[in-house]
Formats: C-alpha cells, sequence, structure tokens
C-alpha cells in the first residue's frame, strides 16, 4: 500500500470548522454555550445526570478525584498496566497508586486481585476500561460497595462500550472521558467529568475554574456586600476549562460516534476471524461481548505466545515494514516506568499479567479510517510473515 496504515486518525469535517469559525467570529472564546451544549450531549449519551468538560482527559482524572476529596493518606486501587494519566492523577492530590495486576484477554482490572489489595487506607477503585474493553463491572462495583469505596471509572479510551447495557462511565460515582485525537471522538484535546451526583457535579464545577462558583446550580449564598456574586469563590481551584472551541468540535463528534465504533468493531472482527488460523502462536483479545456487553476497539491488540517460533519484536518490525504502525500497549507495565520512582506507590504482588503483557503484546491501530482495503491488507501481511516463519 501506499498510504501507511497509522494508528489514529481524526475526523473533522465541514461542519467543525464552520463550527470553529462561528467561535472565533462571536468572541466568546472560553467555555460558552457549545461546552455546555456539548455537556449536555455527552450526559444524554453516556446515561448521567451531569458533565462537566475540561481541558484534558488527565484532567478529568485529576478532577474526578479531587471532587471525591481524595488526599493524602489514602490509597487508590489502579491496574498496573495503563496509560500513566491514571497514576498520575492520584499523585497530583497527595494520594498513594496501589498498582493491581489485569486480566490478559481484555487488560482490565482483575477484581480478585484488587480485593486483595485493599487495606484500611484505601478510598477507591480506579478501574480503567483499556483498549475500548469495559471492565468487569459487576464484579468491581460489587467490591465498591462491600467495602465502601468510592469508583472512579477511567473511560478516556472506551466511548461508547457497554457492560451489560450500560455505557461505561456511569457505574461509579465519577466517570472520566478523553477527547485526545486519537480517541474514538475528538475535541483535539479536552475531557469530561460525569457523574449523577448534583454535588460532585457542583464541586467539580467549582474546582476546575478558581473555585468560581458561577457555573454552579445550587449557589452559596453572598454574605459579604463588598462581594460581587459575579466574582464569588468558595472554595480552592485549578483552570482545567475547555475552551469553546472544543465545544464547537466536540457536538458535532458525537452524534457520529455510533457509526465509529461500529467500523471499529467490523474491522476487529474480521481479523479475529481470519488470524484465528495462527491461535497456536497469537492470542487474540476477545473483548468484552454479549450479554449487552460490547467492546469498542480503540486499537487492535495482539499477543505472540511466548511458545512461537517468533518473537514479538519479529512481527512488530515485519508490520511496520510494511507500512503498519504498531505500539506497545500504553505505558506497559507502569511498575517498570522510571517516573513511578518519583513519587510514593505501592505495588500489590508480583503482577505476572502484567509482565506477559508488557513482554509480548502490541497494537495496531483501528479507527474509522481503516476499511476492507486497508484490513484485507493486514491481514495478508500477517499471512506473508507466518508462510515466511512457519510454513504455509
Amino acid at each position: 500500500m501506499s498510504d501507511r496504515i497509522r494508528l489514529a486518525r481524526p475526523d473533522v469535517g465541514e461542519a467543525e470548522l464552520q463550527a470553529v469559525s462561528e467561535v472565533v467570529a462571536s468572541g466568546q472564546l472560553t467555555m460558552g454555550p457549545k461546552v455546555a451544549e456539548l455537556e449536555a450531549a455527552v450526559a444524554r449519551a453516556v446515561g448521567t445526570a451531569h458533565a462537566a468538560a475540561v481541558s484534558s482527559g488527565t484532567a478529568a482524572l485529576h478532577l474526578a478525584l479531587l471532587a471525591l476529596e481524595i488526599g493524602p493518606g489514602d490509597e487508590v486501587i489502579v491496574p498496573a498496566y495503563t496509560f500513566p494519566a491514571t497514576a498520575n492523577a492520584v499523585e497530583l492530590c497527595g494520594a498513594r497508586a496501589v498498582l493491581v495486576d489485569v486480566d490478559p484477554d481484555t487488560f482490565t482490572l482483575d477484581p480478585e486481585a484488587a480485593e486483595a489489595a485493599i487495606t484500611p487506607r484505601t478510598r477507591a477503585l480506579m478501574p480503567v476500561h483499556l483498549l475500548g474493553n469495559p471492565c468487569d463491572m459487576a464484579r468491581l462495583g460489587d467490591l465498591a460497595r462491600r467495602r465502601d469505596l468510592f469508583l472512579i471509572e477511567d473511560a478516556c479510551e472506551s466511548h461508547g462500550a457497554l457492560f451489560e447495557g450500560r455505557k461505561v462511565g456511569s457505574f461509579g460515582q465519577v466517570g472520566t472521558f478523553s477527547f485526545y485525537f486519537s480517541h474514538h471522538i475528538s475535541t483535539i484535546e479536552g475531557g469530561m467529568v460525569v457523574t449523577s451526583d448534583d454535588r460532585i457535579a457542583d464541586l467539580a464545577r467549582v474546582l476546575r475554574a478558581h473555585g468560581w462558583q458561577r457555573d454552579v446550580r445550587n449557589k452559596a449564598p453572598v454574605a459579604d456586600p463588598l462581594i460581587d456574586e459575579r466574582y464569588l469563590f468558595v472554595n480552592l481551584g485549578y483552570n482545567l476549562r475547555p475552551t469553546e472551541l472544543q465545544g464547537a468540535f466536540g457536538i458535532h463528534q458525537v452524534p457520529r460516534l455510533e457509526r465509529f465504533i461500529q467500523i471499529r468493531r467490523e474491522n476487529a472482527e474480521y481479523w479475529n476471524g481470519a488470524l484465528r488460523k495462527y491461535s497456536e502462536w497469537l492470542r487474540l483479545s476477545p473483548g468484552r461481548e454479549g450479554q449487552g456487553s460490547r467492546s469498542v476497539w480503540f486499537g487492535y491488540p495482539i499477543t505472540v505466545r511466548p511458545s512461537a517460533p517468533f518473537s514479538r519484536e519479529d512481527l512488530v518490525r515485519f508490520l511496520e515494514a510494511q507500512g503498519i504502525e504498531t505500539r506497545p500497549i500504553m505505558a506497559g507495565n507502569f511498575r517498570d516506568q522510571p517516573a513511578i520512582r518519583l513519587f510514593p506507590h505501592r505495588i500489590a504482588g508480583p503482577l505476572p499479567n502484567a509482565e506477559g503483557i508488557m513482554s509480548h503484546s502490541f497494537f495496531i491501530g483501528n479507527h474509522h479510517g481503516i476499511g476492507e482495503r486497508e484490513r484485507i491488507y493486514v491481514k495478508e501481511c500477517v499471512d506473508e510473515f507466518m508462510r515466511q516463519r512457519v510454513g504455509p
């Protein structure tokens, strides 16, 4: 193929360009009616009462923890296999991240390992719906209820994923999404906090904008006559606000999400079917399907079995040479990243599944720009590699 099959391809059309032009012409460049419209659309799509837009997915995670008043002395259980933002957000609140092993098929938090890691200091579980795969929210939700823990969903890579008929992001006290350019829908940068708790929603809106209460529903009274109610600051605050340009982008992305998901699911179904004949050497993710659950396939993961007569690196080098971009699965086992030494953390157990994924797994791009031609090309490249390595 003349073009590389890239990891991501954002969908930007005439509607987004026109909306951006209108925002620029309006002079309302930050957090105005377009952002409010996007918040309402996301809340409807996820099935929560509230949504608060922020500047990034990382900001959404940080804000979720802040709104739950998690801080120094607290522990938050996170998967060892994730993007750094998950653990970093815990550290930004002064709390301690506890790294826990993951499921080898979905790459998501192992509920048994999570329960074993709980101590009296544990305040929250933060499962990550990694690579578009929903976590086992039945078991994690039950665990959170039994142990009186907050449940914070990192759904940054899983827009529209379902677990037993419900959208991810709607199970916990708080859910978070990212609208980075490589995700299912994009506002270039940007994120969203979703919740059905009125108090958490108001606190999130206050904290994202310098402790300002002007965007909340239940406003505190102005006790001092010298304070203008439009400039009443009631809490510590941060500047995590989105721009109106992001809102303008997002309101045209949300209606296209289901079409994008359908393409990703068709691609994954094709590759799983076409590559199943190599199951002796390749482990393919089944996602989480059935009983109302669906994966939305942020990327397409492949694991090379340790017994295969070739390594992950051999297959990756071959695919890259054919113009198919690959990446390790997120940050790998975060226990092994140098950054982990810079902040307090706890490692819960030996993390064998995270170790195996880091050594043997990778993913290729899966997005709305990949159609029949591209997915067949991927299959043909893997076929050629296998012919060279293991014969016909």
